[in-house]
């Protein structure tokens, strides 16, 4: 579930969950924390998701800290939509092979732990990806943070399993 944030007139952006103002730096850190935001103006309801993104890296990039090269904010700014479609899609692209390689190693591991002999009691495995199962955006991403929760879950009685071996 996303963070909804709203943002006032005073510019002044108040986290609804926390039920405090925030500032971008806050949501920045909430971002990389894996959090999803969704910014929406008080008054007219109007999605500012996309523009407060942008003001977090413009704010990173007047401090130095992502530095974009000149050429590419020329470009972006030269192309205009089209450029800025072609980026999303690209993006979008990318970021759907990183998570389909992230399944398949993470069967891989699986597969791997279970040769070991050290598969946990009632785990079970999960479900290969495949190109019939398209979920919502944000499904899927409900289902990404439940494996990796089942994940990490997954290795920490693994670690305690090996742990007891090695002492026992």
């Amino acid at each position: 579930m996303a963070y909804v944030i709203k943002r006032y007139s005073n510019r002044k952006l108040y986290d609804t969950q926390e039920s405090r103002y925030v500032t971008l730096e806050e949501l920045e850190e909430l971002i990389r924390a894996g959090k999803e935001i969704s910014v929406v103006d008080v008054s007219s309801g109007e999605d500012l998701t996309s523009v407060t993104l942008a003001q977090i890296i413009l704010e990173n990039e007047r401090n130095h800290r992502a530095a974009l090269p000149t050429a590419f904010l020329h470009q972006l700014i030269k192309h205009g939509e089209a450029w800025q479609d072609f980026f999303q899609s690209s993006m979008k692209s990318s970021l759907d092979a990183i998570m389909t390689s992230q399944r398949e190693a993470d069967r891989v591991f699986r597969e791997w732990a279970a040769r070991a002999g050290w598969t946990m009691p009632g785990a079970k495995p999960a479900a290969p990806p495949t190109p019939e199962r398209k979920a919502e955006p944000a499904g899927e991403a409900d289902a990404l943070r439940g494996e990796v929760a089942a994940l990490r879950e997954q290795l920490r009685a693994l670690e305690e399993r090996l742990e007891k071996r090695r002492g026992g």
